[in-house]
């Protein structure tokens, strides 16, 4: 069983095995891409003995925010984030993690823009509580009304707050003047699509009730 192995099985034991032999595997990249802090965090996340796992590399010298090498710039913490695994979160903040690193795939924002661009609601609770910077758009989606009292991209952020099923921000943003079928860069979706593939029912039937369209209406 190799490093990558023994992370992803959560073999504290093997792994220690591994370290003493050779420390510099905490700096490796397997892949060329990955450290082993990223393999730990990647998809699916939530892995045995995860927070266990993440202490003993930081413990043996590994950067807690060392980056992914390729087409973005993503730490062990923006995986965490993406895939909802909360007691990694937990972990890699309480060893120093920085909970605003730049460079997500979502718009090179933070752990938190991850989280909630992929509808990871736990983990963005998580990352708000914890003091995670919270911009306009996360506030929509995560329903925060209180963050929205001076809006820059209104259209923005009610698609970011169908996104994230928040009717109460929703019709907030849609009362000052937010367009109902706005159609963001990054995909062809509308509010009405988003609030759909989020699986808010009641939400949908707002914006029904108000004359929203799909994409494939339009």
């Amino acid at each position: 069983m190799n490093a990558v192995e023994a992370v992803r099985a959560g073999d504290l034991d093997r792994l220690a095995v591994l370290l003493a032999a050779d420390p510099g595997l905490v700096h490796a990249r397997p892949d060329g891409q990955r450290t082993l802090l990223h393999v730990l965090a990647d998809w699916p996340g939530n892995r045995a003995h995860g927070p266990a796992t993440a202490a003993a590399l930081v413990a043996a010298g590994a950067d807690v925010d060392a980056r992914f090498v390729g087409a973005h710039r993503e730490t062990a913490l923006h995986w965490a984030a993406s895939n909802d695994d909360v007691p990694l979160v937990d972990a890699l903040l309480d060893l120093g993690a920085d909970i605003d690193a730049d460079g997500a795939v979502i718009a090179d924002g933070t752990p938190l823009s991850d989280a909630v661009a992929f509808a990871q609601r736990a983990a963005a609770a998580r990352l708000v509580e914890r003091g995670a910077t919270v911009r306009q758009a996360e506030a929509a989606a995560l329903g925060l009304v209180d963050l929205l009292d001076s809006v820059d991209d209104l259209d923005l952020c009610f698609w970011y707050a169908c996104h994230g099923g928040s009717r109460a921000a929703a019709e907030l943003l849609l009362a000052r003047g937010a367009r109902l079928d706005h159609v963001p860069g990054w995909e062809r979706l509308t509010p009405l699509d988003a609030a759909e593939r989020a699986g808010a029912a009641e939400l949908v039937a707002w914006l029904r009730g108000r004359g929203a369209r799909r994409a494939s209406e339009l």
